[in-house]
């Protein structure tokens, strides 16, 4: 990556010029050697990258820490002491942590306007941190469960999280009125003073509030956002008047925009296909349980909500696969778990392996009741989750070929990696311009969204929840 953000240890300034000249693995290898005093902040980042979770894209990294960087100086704040990355989520929300880490999810770019709804989110976050509202709730001696919160980060649900600690809870739901308004008052000098409009502030309101009501009335999902996004009315007298107090601050002339927003905004990309289960081609995705399972060649693959089938390309009953997630319990091993767990007491063999950072159980089951000539069994541990796959060969299959094809599958199974996640999501916000007669209903024709697509098009352009495109009008779709 060319441009990403660390703390000015020296150790950190040599990793800052080792991560020009490697890849991924090496960036994973040197963050997982990093010193064990890191702050909140810096452990999450470092569990993101670990799960790449940072968005593949330097010019989104390079833009956001310049505009970052840009609200600093008009401040007199130190860069040194602050670390802005893009976080590949399509969740819309934005955090800080109180030693300066302060994340943009990718989900809430997607939904704003310019450079100055962009800085109005930074400029809000970079509040928390300059004002020390962490320490004033005691959010930094509190803050624990890295792992749950990087759960809830990432699949965006908040019970993966543990919202009983005060700190957690904080950093996602907010610092209560009071302390969001003062962050809100400190966004909208710090915008001015930059020479951005501190208006967007009230505009990136006004649109958060939009998706809120298009994510309750057609989504039919209720959002929670941080901070800015969560306390504040449509109409919120308090913060037009915080708003207000900043004009006064504004250089004569505008400031020219860090860069071009709508350059950098032209194939990002848009929501997360995955959330629930995707298949491509042999292979099925899940983004949500961050996992990949490849299935045999020509096989036929289809998923529902809860459950992946691969079938024989001769049909179901010369050869099947299913996979299912289990409710897991840690205190068994994966045979156990089928034994005592799944009250399987018909294993007729089976074999404990490991495989990457998984531990799994594969065993033959009793056929001799069944039409089947071979049952086979395994559960799988995998980065805290539990999976159960069953299959069975018919009297035209190989019993070898088969038992080859399961295990095959088995250690398939890993943790989504950043090309995992290009392919499991391919839909990008693309600029067009509108012309006459444009809808956003036939734009949604067009469009890759496959749900409530229209409406979808309509919130990300500002025009929920009635409004129509207008000649000449930039536009973002979805392809």
């Amino acid at each position: 990556m060319s441009k990403m953000v660390f703390p000015q240890s020296c150790l950190y300034r040599l990793f800052r010029l080792l991560v020009k000249g490697v890849g991924v693995f090496s960036l994973n290898f040197l963050v997982l050697s990093l010193p064990i005093f890191a702050g909140p902040g810096e452990k999450l980042y470092n569990e993101f990258v670990e799960k790449d979770q940072i968005y593949q894209d330097d010019k989104w990294q390079t833009y956001v820490q310049d505009i970052g960087e840009r609200l600093l100086a008009a401040k007199g704040l130190s860069k040194n002491s602050y670390y802005f990355s893009v976080l590949d989520n399509p969740v819309v929300n934005a955090f800080a942590l109180p030693d300066g880490y302060i994340f943009v999810n990718r989900g809430l770019i997607a939904y704003l306007d310019n450079e100055d709804q962009l800085a109005a989110v930074i400029g809000h976050e970079i509040g928390h941190v300059a004002l020390k509202h962490a320490s004033k709730r005691n959010v930094a001696q509190k803050f624990g469960g890295i792992a749950g919160f990087v759960a809830a980060v990432m699949t965006g649900r908040g019970e993966l999280m543990d919202l009983s600690n005060q700190a957690t809870a904080t950093i996602v739901s907010g610092y209560g009125r009071d302390m969001e308004l003062e962050s809100d008052e400190f966004g909208g000098e710090v915008l001015a003073l930059a020479g951005y409009n501190p208006l967007a502030m009230i505009q990136v309101v006004m649109v958060l509030k939009d998706h809120e009501s298009f994510s309750a009335e057609v989504a039919n999902a209720r959002q929670k956002y941080h901070g800015v996004f969560s306390t504040h009315p449509k109409n919120d007298k308090r913060l037009h008047e915080a708003v207000q107090k900043s004009q006064s601050l504004l250089p004569d002339e505008l400031a020219e925009p860090v860069g071009v927003f709508d350059e950098f905004i032209d194939g990002l990309v848009f929501g997360d296909e995955a959330a629930s289960g995707l298949v491509r081609e042999q292979s099925y995705y899940h983004s949500g349980l961050r996992l990949v399972v490849d299935f045999p060649d020509d096989w036929d693959v289809s998923n529902s909500s809860n459950r992946v089938w691969a079938r024989h390309p001769g049909g179901a009953s010369v050869g099947f696969i299913n996979f299912q997630l289990q409710d897991g319990d840690p205190e068994l091993t994966p045979e156990q778990y089928i034994k005592d767990k799944l009250k399987r007491d018909d294993v007729l063999e089976g074999e404990e392996i490991t495989f990457g950072d998984s531990t799994a159980y594969i065993g033959s089951l009793d056929a001799s009741n069944k039409t089947a000539e071979l049952d086979m069994i395994a559960v799988v541990y995998q980065d805290g989750a539990t999976f159960l796959l069953r299959g069975e060969a018919g009297s035209t299959m190989s019993r070898e070929d088969f038992k080859k094809s399961f295990k095959a599958v088995v250690e398939s199974i890993r943790a989504m990696n950043a090309e995992d996640l290009k392919v499991a999501n391919d839909q990008r916000i693309n600029l067009i311009e509108s012309k006459p007669g444009d809808t956003y209903k036939n734009l949604a024709r067009k469009s890759s969204i496959k749900q409530s697509a229209e409406q979808t098009l309509r919130v990300i352009n500002g025009d929920y929840p009635l409004g129509e495109p207008r000649p000449g009008d930039r536009i973002k779709i979805v392809r």
